[in-house]
């Protein structure tokens, strides 16, 4: 699915009782260390999105996340608000987070979500294109934990909203986000459903 093109990727498929849960890679490295600890500590599997800049100056961040069994994506460069670059300038964007991830890990891989946007634009998509990426990543339920409303309402926001082929939107350099980890991960195997990699999710989609 990731390898053709066609629009963004909302959702993936609702027949498997398994979510998405992706993260913007960003912020303190700190935060990054407990997450992977909690998802070590649970079996979940997750996506980091990761903003270029942050991995370029973290690039050991990558590899971790990487060897943890998680998926890797580009998040743009510097996480501008793309709908108001020039084709040129999301394409630079683009291409410099891809080359970030690739430093880091070997590999730019094939997952792409725009910055500053919750959908791709004809610009974007073309810009992603160019460099590589037949898709774009989106989701389908945001908590709005970049806006630090506390743990407890990420958890609640997530858990009300999250249903099985969802891709969730959060991020990392958030403490109410890491804080209200544990908990969303209890929720969603109470429910019986297992966080797994964006690649897993989509595994099953033609």
């Amino acid at each position: 699915m990731l390898s053709v093109s066609g629009p963004d990727i909302v959702t993936g498929p609702t027949v498997v009782s398994a979510v998405a849960l992706t993260f913007h890679g960003a912020g303190d490295p700190n935060l990054t260390a407990q997450a992977l600890s909690i998802t070590a500590a649970s079996g979940a599997k997750v996506t980091v999105f990761a903003v270029g800049q942050w991995l370029a100056a973290n690039p050991s961040l990558g590899r971790d996340i990487v060897a943890a069994g998680h998926d890797l994506g580009n998040h743009t460069w510097s996480h501008q608000p793309m709908t108001s670059l020039t084709l040129v300038q999301a394409t630079d964007e683009i291409r410099r987070g891809a080359d970030a991830v690739t430093k880091a890990v070997g590999s730019a891989g094939l997952l792409f979500r725009p910055s500053g946007t919750p959908h791709s634009t004809p610009s974007i998509t073309a810009a992603a294109r160019t460099v590589g990426y037949q898709r774009c990543v989106s989701y389908d339920v945001d908590p709005v934990d970049y806006a630090d409303p506390g743990a407890e309402l990420v958890r609640t926001r997530t858990l009300s909203a999250v249903r099985s082929g969802s891709i969730v939107s959060l991020h990392l350099g958030h403490q109410g986000t890491i804080t209200a980890l544990p908990g969303i991960l209890a929720g969603l195997r109470a429910r019986g459903l297992a966080a797994v990699t964006m690649t897993q999710l989509l595994a099953t989609t033609s």
